[in-house]
């Protein structure tokens, strides 16, 4: 389907000619029908070709000029209709001035009312006018929607026009600004909207406002339909929504892939920031939203929003001064994310900065950016990516010359310790995820969470401790050293904990240490005993006691050395 508008003064017959292409009456409301007026959005479509062909038939009244920009804001290209017996008006001006800052860019004249007088001086003028935009030159058509002369010209430069078009994306994220919201009898909540990219199918869930809603049904083109891909105008029916809970404005999206935001860098294409009034209205899609706007360059403005919107960098809107009646400029989208102004001399500086790249300035700023983030925001893939994330590669470069220290920082504060957390280590380096940490930490010692520079060893003071437990252990390798012994040695908690991560000591029990490989060597000696055994047996075969001897048995059992048979004995697995 190829979707456009129609664009031009009150009264020279826009909806007369989408009546007569389409045979659908586009006035929707009886009041718009009794005073021959479009008040609010009016669609009809058509087949030209080999193409369905929908119109959004926008309003041309001055008092309407918000409902016309909810009309032409998400639509590709627009047919301009100027009256041949009136020609160019300011109505025709204030639309072409709407289109331009839309950056619309492709578009059809059609001179109406050829019947009434000739249509060559008004197809002159408009063509001038139209020149000097972001339309440039476009075809011409003059026609009659009294008569029906010309008509047939019409449908073919219209299928010309569409067949340019570009076909958007099926797989985009979707964002459908509402233009109508209603109820039905019976099916509950309905809006309407230009799907300008991707593919909503029936049972989708998307967000609204911070809501999950989910499509009930799809009805485009009159016809119910289970999926639907851009552009295209639809109809939903929504499940999980109020009536009053969505309105002109609201977009529907797909749910986590957009970010809202209250304040965005825009360049302007028109007026001069400094000629810009600070209180101005923000059109984005079918949205219009009240602005505070802050002069950063020339060309370029912070604009603070009243209400939130889903922004991308790259979109497209216009600045609307309600006041004095102007549409002074179009506004493109730089960043949606922009950094406070504190100090003086900030505003200046941020508008230097937005004419470089904005992508790797943004990630510079941060250090590390989700890459889902990142395509949310509308920016390029930039910096180098690390798992999920987008690195500065300068600031990882950085923290790779500076891991060693925080390592041996921590290894001098902790000196019993068998290397600093891993958690404590990200923490320390600023890292948001330890996704991050592993690329981080290559060529250091890694082993149960924690991190250590090569070849660092225990501290010298329980080192010489262990040295002489070791002789205790040779003698007697199955008699624990008692919790006085420990402490005398300067075996504290921590010291022994260190000693378990070293490989120094095994732990049996609460207090209960013995040296390092004593499973096999109990087994070893426990197998020359006759089976099944005794806790007493096995004492006196390891030359132990009572108090390390019952821990120690429980201790094989739960490794596999040894298997309790239920009445006090064991015997080897």
């Amino acid at each position: 389907m190829r979707v456009i508008a129609t664009a031009g003064h009150v009264d020279h017959g826009k909806s007369t000619l989408v009546r007569r292409l389409t045979g659908m009456e586009p006035d929707r409301w009886a009041e718009e029908r009794r005073r021959g007026l479009t008040i609010d959005l009016g669609f009809g479509w058509t087949r030209i070709g080999a193409e369905d062909v929908a119109f959004v038939d926008v309003p041309g009244h001055e008092r309407f000029v918000p409902t016309m920009l909810a009309g032409a804001g998400p639509v590709p290209a627009v047919v301009f209709v100027v009256a041949a017996d009136e020609g160019w008006k300011p109505q025709s001006a204030e639309h072409l001035a709407a289109l331009h800052a839309f950056g619309v860019d492709r578009g059809l004249l059609v001179v109406t009312k050829a019947d009434r007088a000739d249509p060559g001086p008004a197809t002159a003028q408009a063509l001038h006018e139209l020149a000097a935009t972001s339309l440039g030159t476009v075809p011409a058509v003059a026609c009659s929607g009294t008569t029906g002369e010309g008509l047939g010209d019409v449908r073919a430069a219209v299928g010309e026009l569409v067949t340019g078009l570009p076909v958007p994306p099926a797989d985009a994220d979707v964002r459908l600004w509402l233009d109508r919201v209603f109820t039905i009898r019976g099916a509950g909540t309905v809006v309407t909207g230009t799907l300008a990219a991707g593919t909503i199918t029936a049972g989708d869930d998307l967000d609204l406002g911070g809501t999950t809603v989910t499509v009930r049904g799809i009805e485009s083109l009159g016809a119910e339909r289970t999926t639907v891909s851009g552009v295209a105008r639809v109809a939903l029916n929504l499940r999980g929504v109020a009536r009053e809970q969505a309105r002109r404005g609201h977009a529907l999206l797909t749910p986590g892939a957009w970010l809202t935001t209250s304040e965005v860098d825009v360049r302007l294409r028109g007026a001069a920031s400094a000629d810009l009034h600070r209180e101005l209205v923000l059109h984005f899609g079918t949205a219009a939203v009240p602005v505070r706007v802050r002069p950063l360059g020339t060309d370029t403005v912070r604009l603070t929003l009243r209400s939130p919107l889903p922004l991308r960098v790259g979109d497209r809107g216009l600045l609307r001064d309600p006041g004095a009646h102007l549409i002074p400029a179009g506004a493109d989208v730089l960043d949606v994310r922009p950094p406070e102004l504190r100090r003086r001399g900030a505003a200046r500086a941020r508008g230097a900065e937005l004419s470089g790249d904005l992508a790797l300035a943004y990630l510079r700023r941060h250090g590390f950016v989700r890459a889902a983030d990142f395509r949310a925001m509308g920016l390029p893939p930039a910096g180098d990516r690390v798992g999920d994330w987008l690195v500065d590669p300068d600031h990882f470069a950085g923290l790779r010359s500076t891991v060693r220290d925080e390592v041996a920082a921590w290894t001098r504060a902790h000196p019993v310790a068998a290397g600093i957390p891993e958690e404590a280590l990200r923490h320390r380096l600023g890292l948001p995820s330890a996704d991050l940490l592993a690329p981080l930490v290559a060529g250091l010692e890694t082993s149960a969470g924690l991190v250590r520079l090569p070849g660092t060893g225990l501290d010298p003071a329980v080192a010489s401790a262990l040295a002489l437990l070791d002789k205790d252990f040779a003698a007697h390798p199955f008699r624990a050293p008692e919790t006085d012994h420990l402490r005398e040695l300067g075996l504290g908690r921590r010291e022994l904990a260190a000693a378990v991560r070293h490989g120094r000591l095994t732990p049996i029990a609460d207090g209960v240490y013995l040296a390092p490989g004593t499973e096999s060597r109990a087994a070893e000696a426990l197998a020359g005993l006759e089976l099944p055994f005794t806790v007493s047996a096995a004492r006196r075969a390891l030359d132990s006691t009572r108090r390390v001897m019952v821990p120690l048995l429980e201790h094989l059992d739960a490794a596999g050395v040894t298997e309790p048979l239920g009445d006090g004995t064991r015997r080897l697995r």
